[in-house]
């Protein structure tokens, strides 16, 4: 093999930060599992209301598939975070149709949330603290280094923001005019059909624009380091003290 064949440095380097980069998103915001458990509900409820036109059966079985879904998590120890941001919602909704005792309602507050996010995603970006970047600045132990530190990174994370926060809000251009004028089964179908793929786009895009930054500051290593280099300068003061009164001692026995 020549030396052209064989990697440099800085590609291992990219491929890594990549491997590192699609981690932290699927830790982030769920992997596929996650993306499931948001759209199941949604889609059992416009299915049965679909067929029978009842809002109470469609309600109560989103919601009894959101707590399964908690508890089949909690059964395998595993991280209930998206669990239960899926079983909050899907109760929202369900308290909000049974009360105005319209069907499409059940929607509402997942819409608004949408809305009130996309607009933090723009609004932080304004403000120079970019919400993506709050978000995975923890997964990636940065923090917010990438504030002061960073600046490429910073930069890639405003971009990232930006296209959630655009992303979210075309989302949303589509279904406030279908929640006035279509019926409930035609918004919940364009709802769900609407779940995944601006989602995806949306990590993509993040992917992308991570991918190229720079790599993230470790500032828990950073940390660690600096106790370590603490810890070995109190023990060589310590070793000095104790060789200083060796010596001192010493001479006062001569």
């Amino acid at each position: 093999m020549t030396s052209l064949d064989k990697p440099t440095e800085d590609t291992q380097a990219q491929d890594d930060a990549r491997a590192v980069t699609e981690a932290a998103l699927f830790e982030a915001f769920g992997g596929v599992r996650g993306m499931v458990e948001t759209v199941l509900p949604g889609l059992l409820f416009v299915t049965i209301f679909t067929i029978n036109k009842d809002l109470h059966w469609s309600a109560i079985a989103a919601l009894a598939v959101s707590v399964v879904l908690v508890v089949v998590r909690l059964v395998m120890k595993d991280t209930v975070k998206h669990a239960f941001s899926g079983v909050f919602g899907v109760a929202f909704g369900v308290v909000f149709a049974m009360m105005t005792g319209n069907a499409k309602d059940f929607y509402l507050p997942g819409m608004l949330y949408t809305l009130g996010l996309a607009l933090a995603y723009i609004i932080t970006t304004l403000c120079g603290v970019p919400l993506i970047g709050l978000i995975l600045g923890p997964v990636f132990k940065e923090n917010l280094s990438w504030r002061t530190r960073n600046p490429g990174r910073k930069k890639a994370y405003a971009k990232a923001s930006w296209a959630w926060g655009l992303i979210l809000l075309a989302k949303c251009a589509i279904l406030f005019p279908l929640y006035w004028w279509a019926n409930t089964a035609q918004l919940g179908w364009v709802l769900v059909a609407l779940k995944i793929p601006p989602f995806l786009l949306a990590v993509w895009l993040t992917w992308v624009f991570l991918a190229k930054a720079p790599a993230p500051i470790d500032v828990f290593a950073e940390m660690e380091a600096a106790e370590k280099a603490e810890e070995a300068e109190e023990e060589r003061k310590a070793a000095l003290a104790a060789e200083s009164g060796e010596t001192s001692g010493g001479r006062h026995r001569k």
